[in-house]
């Protein structure tokens, strides 16, 4: 059976050659479907890209799932005193979630997207996610929260190349993409700061100033509302100390910012929930894995084991500011096995 790819075109270079790539292949139908969020500082010239591409791309507007699941998503869990990280969410509920289903509407059978990323078969010939070629831009991190449902329809053109080599595609085939600037990580702020954008959007007036207290609760000053702060911030506390200050804990409960020194960070336990496990087999008996608590982080060997709310993860060896909020991503060789959000 013919595959039809509705190929996500966002205006920048990455999905311009996907979509360029794509219409190399004879045995696929292909069209371009771009989506709107409402939060846009300016339109995306789509003629300029189906000129290019020579493809249909349908507009659709997604503002109101993406306020829903993707904004709505980041305050809320910021006024609990965690760190999101939207991109994750983002991709499992827009992109292959809303977007995906727009696109199978219109006749899609796949959906691809530029990410850095690869799907491969696994034993059973059932299509697992890898991380991509190019260890500097790779992005199955971001990608990890997506279902085995979703990444059946998934297609990553990108993800046996390196960035450089798509730069060289585009400059030899003369693809100019309309949004020369690389995608921010979070699309939807243009405050100043992020403290800036949650008052902003939520119109929460009750942020109250209080005590930044040590782990033992001495009191070394105030904070300016809890909002503010996220686990592993150094700068903006105003704690003079023998060393620097960095936020260890936000406890919404009792208004407190708890700080510590850099070595108070380290963790070599935490729990994970909402586990999207991609395993066909369950996960039954302690398992060693490799795991990333951050985008940026370098990944450490852990082990891994089932529990009444999720995975419990203990560290080889401990990590700085394993962050509530944050996705955890376990990994075999190349291979996303699951993915959490961490408690």
């Amino acid at each position: 059976m013919k595959k039809t790819i509705a190929i996500a075109v966002s205006g920048g270079v990455d999905s311009l050659v996907s979509a360029f790539l794509l219409k190399q292949e004879s045995q696929v139908e292909l069209f371009g479907i771009h989506f709107t969020t409402g939060y846009e500082s300016h339109p995306v010239d789509i003629p300029c890209l189906s000129r290019q591409l020579g493809l249909k791309i349908f507009t659709v507007d997604l503002s109101e799932q993406f306020t829903h699941h993707v904004v709505d998503y980041f305050t809320h869990t910021y006024l609990s005193g965690q760190t999101p990280n939207p991109c994750i969410m983002c991709n499992q509920t827009i992109k292959f979630g809303a977007l995906m289903e727009a696109a199978m509407k219109r006749g899609a059978t796949h959906i691809a997207t530029g990410h850095y990323a690869r799907i491969k078969p696994d034993e059973q010939g059932i299509p697992a996610l890898y991380k991509g070629r190019d260890r500097t831009k790779e992005q199955s991190y971001f990608l990890a929260m997506l279902t085995k449902p979703q990444l059946q329809k998934a297609i990553f053109p990108l993800g046996e190349m390196t960035k450089q080599e798509v730069m060289a595609l585009a400059h030899a085939n003369h693809l100019s993409p309309p949004e020369k600037k690389e995608s921010q990580d979070i699309c939807f702020i243009k405050e100043p700061s992020f403290s800036d954008f949650i008052v902003a959007h939520t119109k929460e007036d009750t942020f109250q100033p209080g005590p930044i207290v040590t782990p033992a609760g001495d009191i070394l000053g105030h904070h300016k509302g809890l909002h503010c702060y996220t686990v592993g911030q150094r700068r903006g506390l105003n704690c003079p100390g023998p060393a620097p200050y960095y936020v260890k804990k936000i406890d919404m409960e009792k208004n407190h910012l708890v700080v510590g020194f850099k070595e108070d960070l380290l963790e070599s336990h935490f729990t994970v929930n909402q586990v999207n496990w991609l395993l066909s087999t369950p996960l039954t008996k302690p398992m060693t894995v490799e795991v990333r608590i951050r985008y940026s982080h370098k990944g450490e060997t852990a082990q891994i084991t089932a529990c009444n709310n999720g995975i419990t993860v203990a560290l080889n060896q401990p990590q700085n500011a394993v962050t509530p909020g944050q996705g955890a991503v376990f990994y075999i060789d190349d291979r996303v096995i699951g993915a959490g959000i961490i408690q």
